[in-house]
């Protein structure tokens, strides 16, 4: 260990497997967070909250000189439409759109669906 190693703080290498979720509900953090985030190659990010909450953070977003492009790498409200009630199910519906997203599924149910359950995933993006 070098001279200055026990007292930095340790860091966190992301990459295109990296999934960032910001949960905080208060404006003050998601905004830094998020700016952060999508400066990031990483490849899923996501924002707990309302419609309404979403759009009052894009504008915030905006105002610290994200992109619109960046803007559309933002998942949010974050998670797939379950009608989730309870945390848990909350974390359920969050846990199913990253996996969607990273595999490229529609979220709708397999039972109405007229195509293959299993698709070729060699023409999806690979997380190495």
């Amino acid at each position: 260990m070098g001279d200055d190693e026990g007292r930095r703080p340790p860091g966190t290498q992301v990459d295109a497997r990296t999934v960032l979720c910001v949960l905080t509900h208060d404006a003050k953090f998601d905004a830094p967070l998020l700016k952060l985030a999508l400066s990031l190659p990483v490849a899923y990010i996501g924002a707990m909250g309302s419609r309404r909450t979403h759009l009052d953070r894009n504008e915030r977003l905006r105002e610290v000189g994200v992109t619109e492009g960046e803007l559309t790498r933002l998942s949010s409200p974050i998670g797939l439409d379950l009608g989730a009630r309870t945390p848990e199910e909350t974390a359920l519906s969050i846990a199913s759109e990253i996996v969607a997203t990273r595999h490229g599924g529609s979220g709708i149910p397999l039972a109405g669906a007229h195509m293959p359950i299993h698709r070729d995933t060699a023409s999806l993006t690979t997380y190495v």
